[in-house]
Order: structure tokens, then C-alpha cells, then sequence
């Protein structure tokens, strides 16, 4: 009777993995545009912060990504890039920004979802956990499931997507990416170059 050999996993299974939350720093640039294995040259956007924006988010340290970062009273939105003010509406909310919005100030704040939602590229940003959207409130009285489920309205009902990041850097990133992109795709397709970034690739 022969002795069967045991088998040596290679791969751990996924249900066993340890996820360690240890960003890595920001790249030099979040993408590259290229043609024919050539990169193509694209000029760098303004960012445009709402002076009404409280505690706003610092681009400083994406100095590479942007040509500057200007202070204007914006129509909509808190963050969006120069030129792109009708199309790219970034607006953020810290947690109990976004209590009270969906709680004491919902009308108004429907409306502006609903308004941001008429743009091509609106992005709603919640600077701090879905974990945390979803657990009590320690000064307020309303339901989390209501909280979180009007972010799924605002997603399966205006079409506006929402993110969420763990901390304030996270969100800033997230954002200066995001308008980076916007604007590098919005250039390429303006030059001719086609809406994508690599051959057969975004």
C-alpha cells in the first residue's frame, strides 16, 4: 500500500490573510498617459478649493501633480479643477457634516446632490470610515442604517458615487487624484488623443 505524499499549499487561502493598514506614500504622479509606448506630455491643472470649505483639504504635498491650487467661491461642490467647474464636482463631508446633511439640512442637501448629479463627473467623499457610517453616533439620536442607506440612494438613485477614507490624508489624495484624472482625461480627449490612458488599457 503506498504512502500518500501530502500536498504543500503554496498560496495561503484568502480567508486566512491579515490586512495591516500601512499606506505607502503618494507616487510622483498618479498616472501616465502614453501612445505607442511613448509618453505624452500633458500640462498640469489648477485646483480650485471652495473658500467656504472648513478644514480643507492641503494639496501642498501633490506640488508635482498640479500647476496650483487657487481659493474661489465655487457654484457647487468644494473641490474641482479651473475650466472644469461645470463638469467636476468634488463635495466632501466629514461624519457629523454628513449626519447632519442627511438629518437637520437633507432638503437642501438632496438638492445639491441632485444638481451635482446632472454633471459628468461628480464625486461625493466621506472622510472617515464605512464602519464608522454604519456604527452609533455618540452625540446623536439617528439611525446609522439611515445614514448609510441614503448613500446607497445617492448611488443607485442619483448616480452620484460616493467614497469613503479612513483618514484626512487618505481623502486628500483620493481628491487630488481623482482631479488629476479628470483633467488628464479631459485634455487627452480635447487633443485628439482619444479618452484612454495606454493602448487597449484605461
Amino acid at each position: 500500500m503506498s504512502r500518500m505524499t501530502r500536498r504543500r499549499t503554496l498560496i495561503t487561502s484568502p480567508l486566512a490573510w491579515q490586512m495591516t493598514a500601512a499606506p505607502v506614500s503618494h507616487p510622483p504622479i498618479p498616472v501616465l498617459a502614453a501612445r505607442g509606448g511613448t509618453q505624452v506630455k500633458a500640462p498640469h491643472g489648477v485646483v480650485l478649493v471652495d473658500t467656504r470649505e472648513q478644514c480643507p483639504f492641503d494639496f501642498s504635498r501633490f506640488a508635482g501633480w498640479f500647476a496650483g491650487v487657487e481659493k474661489r467661491a465655487l457654484a457647487l461642490g468644494d473641490y474641482t479643477i479651473a475650466g472644469l467647474e461645470e463638469t467636476c464636482i468634488v463635495e466632501r463631508k466629514d461624519l457629523s457634516d454628513l449626519v447632519h446633511s442627511f438629518t437637520v439640512e437633507r432638503s437642501a442637501f438632496v438638492a445639491r446632490l441632485r444638481r451635482m448629479s446632472s454633471r459628468p463627473h461628480p464625486l461625493l467623499v466621506i472622510a472617515t470610515t464605512l464602519s464608522q457610517v454604519k456604527s452609533p453616533y455618540l452625540h446623536s439620536g439617528v439611525n446609522p442604517n439611515r445614514v448609510l442607506q441614503s448613500l446607497i440612494a445617492v448611488l443607485a438613485g442619483l448616480g452620484v458615487p460616493f467614497v469613503t477614507t479612513e483618514t484626512h490624508g487618505l481623502g486628500e489624495e483620493v481628491v487630488a487624484s481623482f482631479l488629476y484624472q479628470i483633467h488628464l482625461y479631459d485634455w487627452l480627449e480635447k487633443s485628439d488623443h482619444g479618452r484612454f490612458l495606454t493602448d487597449n488599457d484605461l
